[in-house]
């Protein structure tokens, strides 16, 4: 898997740089999977999470965490620029966390009860 990380830290970064152009561009324009803001904020930050677990298999999930959390909480503070004309919302983050957490849990769980 060690030979993968290269590739999986590049889909890693395309996916980050995906997700945040699509959270500040028009809404109407942006690209959904579903008509709502909540599936698409947990579908982005679950793959982000998922991805980012086994890019960096040796870095602690706290610090994953922590990380796209921050990400999550800067795509709603960019949101508030008015110019933008985009929702800032706290139940987004709270979507984002939510997900984040359940995606490192899918790729970081086996890998801790193997020991």
């Amino acid at each position: 898997m060690k030979d993968r990380e290269p590739l999986l830290r590049l889909l890693f970064w395309v996916a980050l740089a995906f997700a945040y152009v699509a959270a500040i561009m028009p809404s109407a324009q942006a690209p959904s999977l579903s008509p709502s803001d909540k599936v698409n904020h947990m579908a982005a930050f679950f793959t982000l999470a998922v991805l980012a677990g086994i890019a960096w298999p040796r870095t602690g999930a706290w610090h994953i965490a922590l990380r796209l959390a921050a990400f999550g909480a800067l795509i709603e503070f960019t949101q508030m620029i008015p110019a933008l004309n985009r929702d800032a919302s706290f139940l987004d983050f709270v979507a984002d966390v939510a997900a984040l957490v359940l995606g490192l849990l899918l790729v970081r769980l086996p890998r801790a009860i193997r020991g």
